[in-house]
């Protein structure tokens, strides 16, 4: 008989199947390819969870965000590459995309000045760092954005296929 979970031991994989309100037996059965034992293995962190079985569980559970944990938390080479998102709401999101053009917009002239010679130079590196800075902030509310349509699509508040319709007609 498999081990029974508690809270205490929980990783984010059985938390996610939880919330969704699937047994281990529906879950592996919505999933297809994961058996049920293999998935208590993912779930107890008996056995390595692979990037096959997150885009697997993030579309059966419909969370999107399980894929960037995945590669935040699990992924070696996205633990240094990928920023975690996190979910929030449409209009925080939108709030602080618009905060970090509007900063980026008052850095834009120093920016050229910094970069027009195609030096950085050491009196400039700090004006510099900064403005990389909140750049890498702009990319991380777009990549919320993402997240949050995704979410929303998993949700079915978003008609995917009109979505994909209005992104091909451009």
């Amino acid at each position: 008989m498999g081990k029974k979970s508690t809270k205490e031991d929980m990783n984010i994989y059985f938390q996610t199947r939880h919330n969704a309100g699937l047994t281990r037996a529906e879950a592996s059965e919505l999933l297809g390819f994961i058996s049920e034992s293999r998935l208590e293995k993912i779930e107890t962190e008996k056995t390595a969870i692979q990037p096959e079985d997150v885009v697997a569980m993030a579309k059966a559970y419909k969370k999107p965000e399980l894929c960037n944990y995945y590669c935040t938390h699990e992924c070696a080479i996205g633990r240094d590459n990928v920023p975690e998102v996190k979910t929030s709401a449409l209009s925080e999101i939108v709030l602080g995309i618009l905060a970090s053009i509007n900063a980026l917009d008052k850095q834009k002239e120093r920016l050229i000045e910094i970069t027009a010679d195609g030096i950085v130079s050491d009196d400039e590196l700090h004006d510099f760092v900064n403005i990389q800075d909140q750049l890498e902030h702009i990319g991380a509310t777009v990549e919320a954005l993402k997240l949050w349509v995704s979410s929303t699509i998993a949700e079915g508040k978003i008609d995917k296929e009109k979505l994909e319709k209005i992104r091909d007609g451009r």
